[in-house]
């Protein structure tokens, strides 16, 4: 049956939700995007007239294509190119969902968002229901053909393993900006003191190239090591310019909750790189540079004002 005008409305109603479930469990915006087109094809083909509660329905269908994808992203991630990071969202993306409660902040962070990607699909879908959308076991067990009880179980199991991964602090906007700051003279200076200092001794970073750009295969660790890779890739360089194309300009912003620094050339924004915060200091430097990763951001940038940047010239 063709979809009246009123079906329309009531599926993009539901069209935000929908795409902020989908990029929690996916850790792509545009896997995302995806699957929710794949919903609303689904829910066309259905008899919506027979449907009695559309979220529910809704939901339940999103969450088995996002499944279904989990499934086969874990088969390609073991042929990824070099470490695999999730697709950063800068501030203000409506994909970043529900904003009003820590755990609703937390289950978006990058840093959350790389742990889910060691738990099982059943333990990311309950995880992500319950504590990022608030939704009751008895609805989550609907939605994956369980009891309560297994669908309670699976969360106490999935939050141990968040737990184990995460120490963050949360910062609001001005001091997300001074983090960045802070950051930036110390990546700059060309020593490795003052990055040591700000680093905690377990710091890692990371990058994600995909095969498209070049990034380290494997991860440093520990604050000598992550400050004395993190000196070098901040030092200018003719190499590194040719590789990108010029010299881009570095900005401060917040992404996916987390203070970050925009690599932006021609306006163009060619990397992302979050730092995780804790109270020690900063345990977490991930950086996106696959631009495969970085098309929603640049959508986003292109939207927002993120007035002028802390270093021009950066390379």
């Amino acid at each position: 049956m063709a979809l009246t005008v009123n079906d329309v409305d009531r599926f993009e109603a539901t069209r935000p939700r929908l795409e902020a479930i989908a990029y929690r469990l996916l850790g792509s915006a545009s896997e995302a995007e995806d699957a929710v087109q794949e919903t609303f094809l689904r829910w066309q083909a259905a008899d919506v007239g027979r449907i009695e509660v559309p979220e529910a329905w809704l939901t339940k269908v999103l969450t088995n294509l996002c499944l279904n994808q989990l499934t086969s992203a874990r088969a390609r991630r073991e042929t990824y190119v070099g470490q695999w990071l999730p697709e950063p969202l800068l501030a203000g993306d409506p994909m970043l969902g529900p904003a009003d409660t820590a755990e609703q902040r937390e289950s978006v962070s990058y840093a959350v968002l790389a742990v889910l990607e060691r738990l099982s699909p059943n333990e990311r879908v309950v995880y992500v229901l319950r504590e990022a959308f608030d939704y009751p076991h008895r609805e989550i067990a609907e939605i994956l053909d369980l009891t309560e009880a297994a669908s309670q179980q699976i969360l106490h199991r999935a939050k141990k393993h968040v737990a184990a991964g995460k120490a963050r602090t949360e910062v609001d906007e001005a001091a997300a900006r001074r983090i960045v700051e802070e950051f930036l003279e110390a990546a700059t200076s060309g020593r490795t003191e003052p990055l040591v200092r700000l680093l905690t001794q377990d710091a890692v970073t990371i990058g994600d190239g995909g095969g498209k750009v070049p990034a380290r295969a494997k991860a440093f660790e520990g604050a000598v090591a992550v400050a004395k890779f993190l000196r070098g890739l901040f030092k200018p360089g003719v190499a590194k310019r040719a590789i990108v194309g010029g010299s881009p300009e570095l900005y401060a912003a917040t992404a996916n909750g987390d203070p970050a620094l925009v690599a932006v050339l021609d306006g163009r924004v060619i990397g992302v790189m979050c730092l995780e915060v804790t109270a020690e200091g900063i345990v977490g430097v991930r950086n996106q540079v696959n631009p495969d990763k970085l098309g929603r951001a640049a959508e986003r940038w292109a939207a927002m004002d993120h007035g002028e940047p802390l270093l021009r010239n950066a390379f």
